[in-house]
């Protein structure tokens, strides 16, 4: 669990049964994959290296959805 809270360090700022804390979390996940969507988008078009930026664009996707997962399990206290 302590490499989960290194990696994701977020979503242990939700407290349990907070329901402000859980929604605020998951606003800045959200606000954050949208605006480096974009930019990634224009990014993703350059000729060379566009999968390259492809690529970590869906990471960055696949890293907000586990620490939206996190946030919800912390929320439920299913995370300590």
């Amino acid at each position: 669990m302590d490499i989960i809270k290194k990696i994701w360090p977020t979503p242990f700022n939700v407290k349990e049964k907070s329901v402000g804390s859980l929604l605020i979390q998951i606003i800045i996940f959200i606000i954050v994959v949208a605006i480096a969507g974009v930019v990634i988008g224009f990014l993703s078009g350059l000729p060379n290296v566009g999968f390259i930026f492809s690529i970590i664009g869906s990471l960055l996707g696949l890293y907000s959805t586990i620490g939206i997962v996190l946030a919800i399990l912390k929320f439920l206290g299913i995370v300590r």
